[in-house]
């Protein structure tokens, strides 16, 4: 399928609506931090549509990981280890645990 040429705010309005919409947007609204975030907002998974640099960025992990738990097992591997993406993910953190 071919990408969707839209602008920033339409681009928003649907993937608020259906987060799975990124997948068809442009490199450019992939790259766009707003349009991500909205979209794992809606849909964790979208995260796995969007620029592979969002899979590090903590900020857009953390919100693609409160909408679905099972998004931690495509995140980097320096995030995964990260205590608080851990915790939104499930993982019992003990005191003293680095």
């Amino acid at each position: 399928m071919e990408d969707l040429k839209i602008n920033k705010m339409q681009a928003l309005q649907l993937v608020n609506k259906n987060g799975f919409a990124l997948k068809f947007l442009s490199k450019k609204h992939k790259k766009d931090k707003d349009v991500v975030l909205a979209a794992v907002k809606n849909e964790g998974f979208a995260i796995a549509d969007a620029d592979k640099k969002f899979l590090k960025n903590i900020e857009v992990a953390k919100e693609a990981l409160r909408n679905n738990i099972y998004v931690y097992l495509i995140l980097d591997k320096k995030l995964m280890k990260n205590k608080q993406i851990m915790k939104l993910a499930g993982f019992k953190i003990r005191k003293g645990e680095k």
